[in-house]
């Protein structure tokens, strides 16, 4: 059974300029390292065409950069072994992007339990709530912050796809996000 969470208009596949980068399991082990090298790589790519304006592309580099790092290392974080693939484009005046891997039964009950609570209200308002928790309990664990973070302050909009695996107790993750980035965003 597919679940969906979040805004499902923009998670229906991206056109045809999309570009594709795949993590692998490996000897070197997926790590924050390559979090942060992959979200400022793909950050780079995509804010090649607002060079002309040095404030937008600084900008619109941050945020595609603050965005893609914090779904990558939500999919490090939390998958269970295998790949993770991160499908980013353009389109219009928003970048889109995709990461999608494999959690376990358990880790997606409680993923899904977050969901519902960071969704179901204003991202400014639990953002605040969520970061007060924090501060009264630093033992806080899967506390949604980053994903608020983005919602509230970035203006993202996301959305989470949850489908049977291949494999028996896993799911298919994919995580969709998007955000503007036009030069009139920035002005």
């Amino acid at each position: 059974m597919t679940t969906l969470f979040g805004t499902a208009d923009f998670a229906i596949g991206m056109r045809e300029s999309v570009s594709r980068v795949r993590l692998f399991d490996g000897p070197l082990d997926l790590s924050w390292h390559h979090c942060a090298t992959t979200s400022d790589f793909i950050a780079d790519v995509f804010a090649l065409r607002f060079q002309s304006s040095r404030n937008d592309y600084r900008e619109v580099r941050h945020s595609i950069g603050y965005l893609v790092n914090e779904l990558i290392e939500n999919a490090v974080k939390f998958r269970a072994p295998g790949e993770i693939t991160i499908e980013a484009a353009i389109e219009s005046e928003s970048f889109k992007i995709k990461v999608s891997n494999v959690v376990d039964v358990e880790t997606t009950a409680k993923f899904q339990n977050l969901l519902s609570e960071i969704t179901a209200g204003d991202p400014g308002e639990l953002l605040i709530q969520r970061i007060e928790e924090n501060a009264a309990d630093p033992q806080t664990k899967n506390s949604g912050l980053g994903l608020l973070t983005l919602m509230s302050d970035y203006g993202a909009s996301l959305a989470w796809v949850f489908s049977p695996a291949d494999e028996r107790d896993q799911v298919r993750l994919e995580t969709y996000a998007s955000i503007l980035v036009s030069s009139e965003t920035y002005n």
